[in-house]
């Protein structure tokens, strides 16, 4: 997390995340999971869940004010169905905590960052 990686286009540091990461398939999130060196908050949402749409911008909040702390990514369970079933998502936003590589804890609906923080304890 402290590495000084940047983005060869703009040079932009990288590292930390400072905003939520859109995980493409089951691998990436399962090394996101399992490689990373802080808790990982995965959000499993979709595009048309309106719930879904207000919560984004508090992971969005949450990623910034704990960046190099905890780690804040994104399933859609559209584009990955077979991976929201994995996790048993019935319902959404899901929002899954991973403390190395396990599942520590989770919650659903839309709430303040605040409130996802505090529920969680990040």
């Amino acid at each position: 997390m402290g590495d000084k990686a940047r983005c060869s286009a703009c040079k932009a540091s990288l590292l930390p995340p400072a905003h939520p990461i859109a995980v493409r398939s089951a691998q990436d999130l399962d090394e996101l999971v399992g490689t990373a060196p802080a808790p990982v908050l995965i959000d499993f949402w979709a595009e048309w869940c309106g719930p879904c749409r207000t919560v984004a911008p508090e992971l969005d909040q949450l990623a910034q004010q704990r960046a190099g702390r905890v780690i804040v990514a994104k399933v859609d369970t559209e584009a990955l169905p077979h991976v929201a079933g994995r996790f048993g998502i019935r319902s959404i936003p899901t929002m899954i905590l991973f403390r190395h590589g396990k599942e520590a804890d989770r919650i659903s609906g839309a709430m303040p960052a605040s409130a996802i923080a505090a529920r969680l304890s990040i």
